[in-house]
């Protein structure tokens, strides 16, 4: 994968224009979506380094800012955007229709991959446009503040968390005691919330390509 594979996309919504890095490959075996959260954006390198190893797994990607660039600025002053579930669940489904109305995409299995709070946008989404989703990864993500939309949920999904975070252990938990879809939990050992211990991050990867590539078929 090269530089050059990166294409930067202006994704239209309902509401706003938001900027993306979308990488396909060839023969790209389906797409994922990454929803970021809690202040990130997607010059996150942790997802940077999820999205190189799902490429390289032959899934094509987007990384996309939920929020505009004035949002930022907002929130990165009041933090309350970030915790926006709704607004994040309405533009992961903005994207997820462009994504079906452009040509290189459209057709293509459909994963989303949710870290921290965008990991709760990810399942309103995945409940919302349940015809379009075909399973959700999140990492150290917060699953419970998708509330209500958790039971309509009816992809498999995957809940990555580190050993060392026994809060977000204990949310995602309460999270899969309200799911109805198939849903797994992997504590990745030693690992703290940012997944920052040596070796975490790679397992963290690895995981969620072996779960992509096996949850992503065509339709």
């Amino acid at each position: 994968m090269t530089v050059s594979d990166e294409r930067i996309v202006a994704v239209q919504t309902e509401d706003t224009s938001l900027e993306g890095a979308l990488v396909v490959p060839a023969g790209a075996k389906g797409i994922v979506l990454f929803a970021h959260g809690s202040g990130s954006s997607r010059h996150s390198p942790r997802n940077i380094h999820v999205a190189e190893e799902l490429q390289a797994g032959g899934l094509a990607t987007l990384l996309l800012d939920l929020l505009t660039p004035s949002e930022e600025a907002v929130d990165l002053a009041t933090k309350e955007l970030r915790f926006d579930i709704e607004l994040l669940g309405e533009r992961l489904t903005g994207a997820i229709e462009w994504l079906a109305s452009q040509e290189a995409t459209h057709g293509l299995p459909l994963g989303l991959f949710g870290a921290s709070t965008g990991a709760a946008g990810a399942l309103v989404a995945a409940a919302r446009l349940p015809d379009h989703v075909d399973t959700v990864v999140s990492r150290g993500g917060r699953p419970d503040l998708a509330g209500a939309d958790l039971p309509s949920v009816k992809c498999p999904t995957l809940l990555i968390v580190g050993g060392e975070d026994p809060v977000v252990i204990d949310l995602n938990r309460q999270a899969m005691a309200r799911m109805t879809a198939p849903v797994q939990l992997e504590i990745v050992p030693r690992a703290t919330h940012l997944f920052e211990e040596p070796g975490t991050l790679e397992e963290v990867a690895r995981l969620a390509r072996d779960w992509f590539v096996g949850h992503l078929r065509p339709r």
